[in-house]
């Protein structure tokens, strides 16, 4: 390779947006997606979630149940309408037996979670 041609430029395995108010929840799922090659895009409100959605291609979104004081599926309709082939897995401490909506997302992580059943849903999800 000369010194004047560009570096190859690897390629991303897909795009996770980690919709997450916990800081260092985010930067777990980030750096641990980005070991296995995703481009992770990071939001810590809704606000914020929507206006990645409508900019950036986005193939699956890690969203938490509740994002600070609002209610994480409140992003679904955007999310839909913005990119209706995104996968949505949702991410919930709850103690409840069943997540508490079904609709609208392709998977449920409950809190706490272990690292392989994230990156093994992501991966599912993208499959």
């Amino acid at each position: 390779m000369g010194l004047n041609e560009p570096l190859p430029v690897a390629e991303s395995a897909g795009t996770v947006l980690v919709v997450e108010d916990d800081p260092s929840l985010r930067m777990l799922c980030r750096v641990n997606l980005e070991l296995e090659d995703y481009h992770v895009l990071e939001a810590e409100t809704l606000a914020r979630a929507e206006e990645i959605v409508r900019g950036e291609p986005v193939d699956v979104v890690l969203l938490d149940l509740h994002v600070g004081e609002e209610r994480g599926l409140a992003l679904l309709p955007a999310l839909r309408r913005e990119r209706p082939d995104a996968k949505v897995c949702l991410l919930s401490g709850t103690s409840e037996t069943d997540p508490p909506e079904r609709n609208g997302f392709d998977a449920f992580i409950r809190k706490p979670f272990e690292l392989e059943d994230l990156l093994e849903t992501v991966a599912r999800l993208l499959s």
